[in-house]
């Protein structure tokens, strides 16, 4: 009997480790991956400076999809979608309206298994990317899906920005704290000195004026659009046809900042026939200030197609431009303008902002009426 029971021992603990080497050994097999990388590299990369004059470039993202032993996989299908980082309701962002949404949809035929674009990051915070690789040719590989993440810093600029307001603030508090905690004895009429008056009227005009500059600049963006046409250009047609082609792009017209735009490009012969091997080199681009915000250069689907969906973050005028070129014919430029209308922060956002400056004030004004009180209570001790 005994024997039987170790038997029995024996053989189970066989069966669990067997169990557990096989787990082992799939868990160390080598995937398919997607191999991300950017120019700049990460660590160097920063959101949009929106208030700056200076030429800003988009960061160039290249996918890889590779197999277990690191080689491209030719002719797979790359589905490619960017979320932006979620709300901190804290500490917002230049362009609160685009947290937490989708930035980009792609869906391209990646014949040497690699995929490369452009896109310009509106905000800092922790990305998210969610990639599906499929075969174009039935069976040559498995599907799979990747989740990947980066993280873009704040532009130091911002940081210089907030050191000298403040500064400002909190000195405004400072002068005022130490004018109240200083403040002259009362005449038989009067409720406060007047200085305390003076400095109280002061207060109450510069939060006056700071609300009415946040309401202002919000009411700024949600007519940025309008604001700019004059600056529109002169653009090439949504759809070219010529002898041996026809080239249509086509798409939502009219958008909204933190909401995806539908976007195509279809390219087929005079007989409606789909043109595979023509190269499309895709931008989006801001008319106000000329920013590429989204680049693509590559190939159509097998329908003759490219479908995209992107987010213009900025209230303003885009111009989605395609350049189609083959061995057969030369370059067809078409475009389409797309009017982006612009969404003011709510309310809660612009009052935070309020709070913070207020905040600072009221701790320069507390270090004011400390320093008064410490110079008082030496002036009675001597």
């Amino acid at each position: 009997m005994k024997k039987c029971r170790l038997f029995v021992v024996i053989t189970a603990v066989c069966i669990s480790l067997s169990i557990l080497y096989s787990l082992v050994s799939v868990s160390q097999t080598p995937k398919s991956k997607v191999i991300l990388s950017t120019n700049p590299p990460l660590e160097r990369i920063f959101p949009l400076e929106a208030a700056t004059e200076k030429a800003q470039s988009p960061v160039i993202f290249t996918l890889e999809a590779v197999d277990a032993s690191g080689k491209l996989l030719e002719n797979a299908l790359i589905n490619l979608e960017i979320s932006t980082p979620r709300a901190t309701p804290w500490l917002t962002t230049d362009f609160p309206m685009v947290e937490g949404k989708k930035l980009l949809e792609l869906e391209v035929a990646a014949l040497k298994g690699k995929l490369e674009f452009q896109q310009v990051l509106p905000i800092r915070g922790n990305y998210k990317l969610l990639v599906k690789v499929a075969p174009l040719v039935a069976n040559a590989f498995a599907p799979y899906q990747e989740n990947l993440n980066f993280y873009v810093r704040e532009n130091p600029v911002k940081y210089k920005y907030f050191a000298v307001v403040a500064a400002i603030l909190l000195s405004i508090g400072l002068l005022g704290g130490w004018v109240i905690g200083g403040q002259e004895e009362l005449s038989d009429r009067e409720i406060t000195p007047q200085s305390v008056r003076l400095l109280l009227s002061g207060l109450t005009v510069i939060a006056i004026v700071t609300l009415l500059f946040i309401n202002i600049t919000g009411e700024v963006a949600e007519a940025h659009g309008s604001e700019h046409e004059h600056k529109t250009e002169n653009i090439a047609p949504s759809v070219v046809k010529l002898q041996n082609l026809d080239v249509k792009i086509d798409g939502d017209k009219n958008a909204t900042v933190g909401k995806l735009a539908n976007l195509s490009v279809e390219v087929n012969d005079n007989m409606g026939k789909p043109i595979k091997d023509a190269v499309l080199d895709v931008k989006a681009i801001a008319l106000e200030n000329n920013l590429t915000v989204f680049a693509y250069k590559g190939f159509p689907d097998q329908d003759g197609k490219l479908v995209w969906r992107s987010q213009f973050f900025d209230g303003a005028p885009h111009k989605v431009e395609v350049e189609v070129s083959n061995r057969q014919f030369s370059p067809i430029k078409v475009a389409q303008l797309v009017e982006v209308e612009g969404i003011q922060p709510p309310m809660l956002i612009r009052l935070i902002s309020l709070f913070y400056l207020t905040a600072i004030v009221g701790i320069g004004m507390t270090i004011g009426l400390l320093i008064q009180e410490l110079r008082k209570q030496q002036l009675t001790g001597i």
